[in-house]
């Protein structure tokens, strides 16, 4: 871990990502109520610090959101720790019959989470009523947006990291969105027209995974065979297989979206293990086992030996072939798990998914310090390049920018990302 963060401050690419989110925190301060256990523990404390009744009875509103129903739980342990009687409703009507159809203690306060605190209904019950106090935060720095933000970028990301050990050895690959798209039709249809469709068990949804990650490593692989084999340019060889992919991606899904999945698929895309996304603890584990290869094993030290000198290489007995093959199935394989990603996050496989995503991760490969020279390069300096990018992108968002003033910025940053790595190596 020490090494993890020594890598990153080492990075001037870190210190820019700061910095800017620095900007956009301070640009999308806006007041706004909190939500979830704070929102909970402030308006219990504030219910509780009033004057009350001995035998109080207080109304819990709030919507059916997971945040407030967090609101909710830790408003009923503070609560709870004091005796009082609590009653809970999730919508309107159930608010207006938990106050006026139960006899016995009147309420004596209505404790209603952000979301809820509006409902006309709660101004006709003459109770006081206790909400969230806004105050001033970020947007940009609230969880939700965090969160979604890592979420975003997880697929680009994963993809980068075999885009990374692709650059690394001098080449590239330009097939790599396609690949995407690819898999998730292959894993859909596999799910389907194999296991069962929406009545899919979670075995057969991992084999349909499985079988469509082994048809990246194929596709990768195969890049790496003309590449090496045949001496074709890898820009026009991923050029070609490219092509190739999108076109098979829609002859394997007849051109149509590919639905009929259950909704366990979407575990893998859409669930959360402690408040933490699924995908994103797979993208940080990804990129520590990439992160491992290139610099403590063999393999690592081939891959830089194979980018700075090929023919030197070779001389000093890296097979500098057999690498090049193993780095583009690597990131065939990695692209397609992206596609997989992809189709689980929007529940369908489609040939249109992965598009423009080559040049994204590609963006954020040189931007996190690879140079497109090869020889050179940080795995984790290309994560946090996918979180400059993610994070410019989400902040533009939320200032409300319009799409083609965002592609000229990040325009902007690819260009001085590159310009930067020239004037690293003159």
């Amino acid at each position: 871990m020490k090494g993890f963060v020594l890598a990153l401050s080492g990075q001037r690419v870190f210190l820019a990502l700061l910095g800017i989110c620095a900007v956009f925190s301070l640009l999308t301060i806006e007041r706004t109520a909190p939500e979830g256990n704070g929102a909970g523990e402030q308006v219990a404390r504030a219910f509780l610090s009033g004057k009350r009744a001995p035998q109080s009875r207080v109304l819990v509103v709030s919507t059916n959101s997971p945040e407030d129903g967090l609101f909710a739980v830790r408003v009923a342990e503070l609560l709870g720790e004091q005796g009082i009687q609590i009653d809970f409703a999730r919508s309107p009507i159930e608010a207006r019959e938990a106050a006026e159809g139960k006899a016995g203690t009147p309420l004596s306060a209505i404790l209603a989470s952000g979301a809820a605190s509006s409902w006309p209904v709660l101004e006709r019950f003459h109770i006081p009523v206790f909400s969230p106090v806004p105050s001033p935060w970020p947007v940009f720095l609230q969880k939700s947006n965090l969160l979604n933000i890592a979420s975003q970028i997880s697929v680009i990301a994963i993809i980068a990291a075999g885009m990374t050990l692709v650059i690394m050895t001098g080449g590239i690959d330009l097939s790599v969105g396609s690949i995407a798209a690819l898999s998730a039709v292959v894993s859909t249809r596999l799910v389907r027209d194999c296991f069962g469709g929406v009545e899919a068990s979670m075995p057969g949804m991992l084999v349909a995974g499985g079988g469509a990650i082994f048809v990246g490593v194929l596709v990768g692989w195969g890049s790496g065979a003309i590449i090496t084999w045949c001496g074709v340019p890898p820009f026009l060889a991923t050029m070609g297989v490219m092509l190739v992919a999108s076109g098979l991606a829609f002859q394997v899904s007849e051109g149509q979206s590919v639905y009929q999945v259950p909704d366990g698929f979407t575990w893998l895309g859409r669930e959360s293990v402690g408040g933490v996304p699924v995908v994103v603890i797979l993208m940080l584990g990804l990129y520590a086992l990439t992160g491992h290869v290139v610099g403590s094993t063999v393999l690592g030290r081939y891959i830089l030996a194979t980018g700075s000198n090929p023919v030197a290489a070779h001389l000093a007995g890296v097979p500098v072939k057999r690498v090049q093959r193993i780095v583009y199935a690597t990131s065939g394989a990695l692209a397609a798990l992206g596609g997989v990603i992809l189709a689980s996050q929007l529940k369908s496989g489609a040939p249109t998914y992965g598009q423009m995503y080559e040049l994204y991760v590609i963006a954020a490969v040189v931007v996190g310090g690879t140079s497109l020279s090869g020889g050179q390069g940080s795995v984790w300096g290309t994560l946090v390049g996918a979180l400059l990018i993610a994070v410019i992108q989400n902040g533009m968002n939320l200032l409300g920018m319009e799409s083609y003033t965002q592609k000229i910025v990040l325009g902007l940053v690819l260009l001085a990302a590159v310009l930067a790595d020239r004037m690293r190596r003159t």
